[in-house]
């Protein structure tokens, strides 16, 4: 007579070895998610033409300064309609009214995702220029104000929050 009592178990049926394994395990299945959204994730944020960019500064500063000399002066206005746009209105004044343009380009920039950017062209009789915005996300948008033909330009920058908007 044996007594089957005394058999070691095998080794798949103790629970140490699993509970060794199971770090290595959870490791290289972290490792195979990262470097899937590595390989499939946008990468709208890293620019590649940056040199490029840089270069533009100098313009980009020109047309700020250019917007100081005029005195341009702007006020943006949120108001919310009810089926899902808003109307954005932006005052526009100068130091010569006689220079006010009759068109204004607006760009609108998402913070973190390019795809939601916006660029409007609003008309506008006295330095008010409206116009209707569909589908902003609630967050910090960045507004560039320039007028028609790009010689001078304003930042200024739009929180909509979810529950209240404000300009």
């Amino acid at each position: 007579m044996s007594d089957n009592s005394t058999l070691p178990l095998p080794w798949y049926r103790h629970r140490w070895p699993w509970l060794l394994m199971l770090g290595p395990v959870t490791v290289i299945v972290a490792g195979v998610i990262t470097t899937w959204l590595a390989a499939t994730g946008n990468t709208a944020l890293v620019a590649d033409d940056y040199y490029k960019q840089g270069l533009t500064i100098n313009r980009t500063l020109e047309r700020e300064r250019r917007a100081d000399e005029l005195g341009v002066k702007v006020a943006i206005a949120v108001t919310p309609k009810g089926d899902g746009t808003m109307r954005l209105d932006i005052q526009l004044s100068m130091d010569d009214p006689a220079k006010l343009p009759g068109r204004l380009r607006i760009f609108l920039a998402h913070p973190t995702r390019i795809e939601l950017d916006r660029e409007l062209l609003f008309d506008g009789v006295g330095g008010l220029y409206s116009g209707v915005v569909q589908d902003l996300a609630p967050t910090h948008w960045k507004l560039v104000i320039e007028d028609d033909v790009r010689d001078w330009r304003r930042q200024d920058s739009l929180l909509l929050d979810a529950g209240k908007n404000r300009g």
